[in-house]
């Protein structure tokens, strides 16, 4: 089975095989923690990591407590996180300063475009989708290890659609007061400004972001701030929207 790999910013990966990967890497055993909530998906990886010559099982996890402490106390080189709903933007960037040096793939079935931007732009080093061949879990695996990305070209297609727009702080507090639903009046009582002057930032926002009207900017305003991992309770911290083409 055929599938194409973009691999941004490097050139593109040289077609030998894993056992080259394995020729190349023998000298060192890579370790890797596994990170999924399905028993049966893990059972399977954990065979295939027995198969591969250089790369040691660090640790399976079942639920983000166990991996969290598993990436504090021990030295993996790869971790393979299952894409479950607790895997929130969040939860990955605090994984990322609990372990810095340990290489994040994300391992899921479907992923959408602006999510997996926003994995590249913090740091993940590939989404390995379940139903590719078991040939190319271990290509990943060896290709991430080796300081590439993996990302898909039909992934990374999606990106040209995506764009984000950049916010300044008072910006930042009105997105997420409108994504809290308040009106008007109620975010210049919040901000200490005029309802003219919220009205006339709201009209810029609207003509910077793209958005047709104050309930199209609520909805991209709380989609960015859940993939960011911040709460619509306060009143900044959103530095962009991120706006994908329709």
């Amino acid at each position: 089975m055929e599938f194409e790999i973009l691999l941004p910013i490097m050139a593109a990966a040289s077609q030998g095989n894993w056992q080259n990967d394995c020729e190349a890497l023998k000298t060192k055993m890579m370790r890797v923690v596994v990170y999924s909530d399905q028993p049966i998906l893990t059972k399977g990886l954990e065979s295939l990591i027995a198969a591969d010559p250089v790369i040691e099982l660090s640790a399976c996890c079942s639920n983000i407590g166990a991996a969290k402490e598993h990436l504090a106390n021990e030295t993996p080189d790869l971790a393979l996180l299952d894409l479950t709903p607790e895997m929130t933007s969040a939860v990955l960037t605090e994984l990322q300063h609990l372990a810095p040096e340990c290489k994040l793939i994300l391992w899921t079935n479907t992923i959408a475009g602006d999510f997996a931007l926003h994995a590249l732009t913090i740091g993940i080093r590939g989404i390995l989708r379940k139903s590719l061949p078991l040939e190319a879990y271990r290509h990943c695996l060896h290709r991430v290890y080796s300081g590439e990305l993996w990302f898909e070209k039909s992934l990374t297609d999606s990106f040209r659609a995506v764009r984000r727009v950049s916010l300044t702080p008072r910006e930042s507090q009105l997105v997420t007061m409108l994504s809290r639903g308040l009106k008007n009046k109620e975010i210049s009582c919040e901000l200490g400004i005029t309802e003219g002057t919220v009205k006339v930032y709201l009209s810029h926002l609207f003509q910077k972001s793209g958005t047709k009207d104050r309930f199209d900017l609520a909805l991209r305003g709380m989609k960015s701030l859940s993939m960011a991992g911040i709460s619509t309770e306060g009143q900044s911290g959103l530095r962009s929207l991120t706006i994908e083409a329709v």
